[in-house]
């Protein structure tokens, strides 16, 4: 269930070496081929990996398996930001673009492919008992500043859930059982249970006895002063993998945290989408620590990926790095996602 630490498995130095023409109707961005130097990183234990690279982040079998739960498929899905903290004008927008492009429509403003429209048709083939699939409509259908900190600077997954209790109370939320997701997002300064070390996000529903109702939601953190060289990643590297060789990608709308959040919002979108009651979609027995449809990719962003190499991925003429696109001419770098019907993982920048 939670993005769990980038470096935990990025055992190998990224190396840029190859650029090869990649067409695009807006520009002619590249594609970048990044290959792995072989560098053994000695504060992390050694871990097996399946020698097929589109399984990278599983177990050597893959077992997901549909647990009789409801997946979100009353359309629209309806988001709900809640802002934590201090955050700035444009890094809202950023974010509410990202969601925005999810439900893009092409009749109206077509995103050039690949698309984060696209990326989301993967998360799209999950259905639930009655065949009913995972809704392509996502809206943002409100938002709430919570600027003063109501629960410190510090929260608790406890505590994350008080301040959705919070925000419902304040009325500018419903309590929207059918089509409701709740997003809490933290500005850089607010330290949050497991973040950095464990976890860069997570989602499960809230208590009846914290919040009222049973709702499902997800907190990510902004990491960009805390920890981008692990919830940020490729955008920033860990110092020990510095060694004068160039490894640390440039985020697509150069804003390392933010950028680095919008693929875990999407990893944690998405999970939440097939397995909002914990009860739906995911491999494993454990249902409280359950291995879902994007843990099952973590680390993967294109072709070719696995052992801690990102797959091959695009940059601008600018030297941005992304893997799709979104509205307003927007460009992001979203983490590909478990396919039902591939049975591995996929994305719509996938060159096989």
């Amino acid at each position: 269930m939670p993005l769990t630490n980038f470096t935990s498995h990025l055992l190998r130095l990224l190396l840029l070496t190859t650029t090869t023409v990649f067409a695009n109707a807006a520009a002619t961005p590249s594609v970048q081929t990044l290959n792995t130097h072989e560098l053994f990183n000695p504060k992390l234990p050694p871990r097996t990996l399946s020698s097929n690279k589109k399984f990278e982040g599983s177990s050597n079998l893959v077992d997901l398996r549909y647990h009789m739960g409801p997946v979100l498929s009353s359309s629209p899905i309806n988001i709900y930001l809640i802002w934590y903290g201090k955050w700035a004008a444009p890094q809202k927008l950023l974010i509410t673009d990202f969601i925005h492009s999810i439900s893009a429509a092409p009749s109206v403003s077509p995103s050039p492919s690949p698309s984060v429209a696209e990326w989301w048709q993967t998360v799209s083939l999950y259905t639930d008992q009655t065949g009913a699939n995972v809704s392509r409509a996502v809206v943002v259908a409100g938002q709430y500043s919570d600027m003063k900190y109501s629960q410190g600077n510090h929260l608790t997954r406890l505590s994350v859930q008080q301040v959705i209790a919070s925000a419902v109370r304040s009325a500018p939320f419903p309590v929207d059982h059918k089509h409701g997701v709740y997003l809490i997002l933290t500005s850089e300064d607010v330290t949050v249970q497991d973040f950095c070390r464990a976890v860069c996000g997570f989602h499960y529903f809230t208590f009846p006895s914290m919040v009222g109702y049973t709702l499902p939601y997800a907190w990510i953190g902004n990491s960009g002063k805390q920890c981008p060289e692990v919830c940020a990643y490729p955008f920033a590297v860990p110092g020990y993998m510095g060694g004068g060789v160039p490894g640390a990608l440039s985020p697509p709308n150069r804003d390392v945290g933010v950028d680095g959040m919008i693929s875990v919002i999407g990893h944690e979108l998405a999970e939440l989408s097939s397995n909002p009651l914990v009860n739906a979609w995911y491999a494993g027995e454990d249902p409280t620590a359950p291995t879902e449809i994007g843990d099952l990719c973590e680390g993967l962003y294109g072709t070719g990926g696995g052992g801690g190499y990102i797959g091959q991925v695009m940059r601008d003429r600018e030297g941005k790095t992304f893997n799709v696109n979104g509205s307003k001419g927007r460009k992001f770098l979203l983490q590909w996602i478990w396919s039902p019907v591939l049975n591995a993982c996929a994305g719509p920048n996938a060159l096989d």
